[in-house]
C-alpha cells in the first residue's frame, strides 16, 4: 500500500468530491484558502495497492523554523481536520503508516500531524503516532426543525424568539466586504476578554474570497430594525457535514440576541441542503444550550526527529503567551485614551 503525489491542476475533483465521507476542508476552494492563508503548498495524493486505487489523502506543507512540515490539518489554520478519503474497508491503520513514508520519503518532511473524522485514537496509537483530539459538539440534523428546536434549553430558544421579535433580520452574504465587518465584531468579541483576534482580516477576506464563489460556505448578516449589522457568522459546508467557523456580534446590540438567531438560521440552512451533522467548530459550554453532544476528532502528530516535536509544542505554547500580552497591551491602550467618567459608564 503506497501513496502517490498527483498534480492539483489536473486532479479529477469531481471524481473526488463523489467521495461519502467526503468534507469542505477537503475541497479544492478551502485547500486554496488555507495555502493562501498559511503560504503553504496543497498535496494530493493516491493511495493504491497492487494497481488497486483504494482512496486519497489531502494535505499542505509549509516551512516552519526551517523544517518542511506535512498538515492535514495543521493548529493555528482555523481548519479542524483534512484528512483520507478511502473505499470501504480500507485498513486505517495500514493508510497512515503509508502516510509516512510519503511525508518522510517523497515529500521530504521532518514533522507530520492529520487528523480526520472517520478514525479512531486506536488507528493512530498502532501506528506509533502521538495521539490528541479535537475537541468539539455536534447536533444531529436528521431530526425535524421542531425536535431540533425543542431539544435546545428553553433558556435559548427564548433568545431565538426575542430576536425574531424585535425585528431582528438575518441576511445571506455574498460580498468581500463582509470580512471586514465580521472583523469589526471579532475585535469587540475578544476585547470584552481583553485579547486581540488570533487572525487577521486577511484570512477572512481569503476566505470568503476562495469558497463563497463555490457555494460551500453560508456568510450571514444579522441586521437590528435600523438595518444595522449587528452580527455575522460564517458556516461552511459540504456533503454530510456543515460546520460552524465564526460568529461575532456588537456588544453593545446583544441584547437582541443576533448570536442565537444566527446559529439557527444556519443550522436550518444547511439540514435543507442536505448535511446530517453541524458540527459546532470546537469546544465552548456555551454551545450546549443548542442541544448537541461532545464530539471528539482524533489529532495524529509525529516527527522524524523527537527534537522537531518539542519545537513545535514549544511554538504553540509561545503564540498563546503573545496573545495574551497583544490582548493586555491593547486594553492599556484603550484605557489610556478614554476618560475616567467613560470607564466608570463601562463597569
Amino acid at each position: 500500500m503506497k501513496f502517490y503525489p498527483i498534480d492539483i491542476k489536473s486532479a479529477d475533483w469531481k471524481r473526488l468530491d463523489r467521495f461519502a465521507d467526503r468534507t469542505v476542508f477537503q475541497t479544492r476552494e478551502w485547500l486554496q484558502f488555507v495555502a493562501e492563508s498559511q503560504n503553504a503548498l496543497p498535496v494530493l495524493a493516491e493511495l493504491r495497492e497492487s494497481g488497486e486505487v483504494l482512496g486519497y489523502f489531502t494535505g499542505l506543507t509549509f516551512s516552519k523554523f526551517g523544517m518542511k512540515v506535512l498538515g492535514s490539518s495543521f493548529p493555528g489554520w482555523t481548519t479542524p481536520f483534512i484528512g483520507f478519503n478511502l473505499n470501504p474497508g480500507v485498513p486505517r491503520r495500514a493508510a497512515l503508516e503509508a502516510l509516512e513514508k510519503l511525508a518522510w520519503d517523497d515529500l521530504k518532511c521532518l514533522h507530520l500531524e492529520v487528523s480526520d473524522p472517520h478514525f479512531t485514537i486506536e488507528d493512530g496509537e498502532n501506528a506509533g503516532f502521538k495521539t490528541e483530539y479535537y475537541a468539539s459538539y455536534r447536533t444531529d440534523l436528521t431530526r425535524s426543525e421542531e425536535d431540533l428546536f425543542n431539544g435546545m434549553e428553553s433558556a435559548c430558544r427564548r433568545c431565538i424568539r426575542k430576536a425574531d421579535k424585535s425585528g431582528l433580520k438575518i441576511e445571506e452574504a455574498h460580498d468581500l466586504a463582509f470580512a471586514d465587518e465580521y472583523f469589526e465584531q471579532l475585535k469587540d468579541v475578544f476585547a470584552k476578554q481583553s485579547l486581540v483576534p488570533t487572525y487577521s482580516v486577511e484570512r477572512v477576506r481569503a476566505l470568503v474570497r476562495n469558497v463563497e464563489p463555490s457555494g460551500n460556505v453560508l456568510l450571514i448578516r444579522a441586521r437590528d430594525p435600523e438595518r444595522k449589522c449587528v452580527a455575522t457568522g460564517i458556516y461552511p459546508g459540504f456533503n454530510q457535514i456543515a460546520e460552524f467557523w465564526g460568529n461575532a456580534s456588537f456588544r453593545s446590540h446583544q441584547s437582541l440576541r443576533p448570536n442565537e438567531a444566527c446559529h439557527w438560521y444556519a443550522m436550518r440552512y444547511w439540514k435543507k441542503r442536505g448535511a446530517s451533522i453541524f458540527d459546532w467548530g470546537g469546544e465552548g459550554a456555551y454551545k450546549e444550550k443548542y442541544g448537541c453532544t461532545p464530539h471528539r476528532v482524533p489529532w495524529f502528530t509525529k516527527s522524524r526527529y523527537q527534537i522537531v516535536g518539542a519545537l513545535r509544542n514549544e511554538a504553540r505554547t509561545m503564540f498563546a503567551r503573545k496573545q495574551k500580552f497583544l490582548g493586555w497591551l491593547q486594553g492599556n491602550r484603550s484605557a489610556a485614551d478614554r476618560s475616567p467618567a467613560e470607564e466608570w459608564n463601562e463597569e
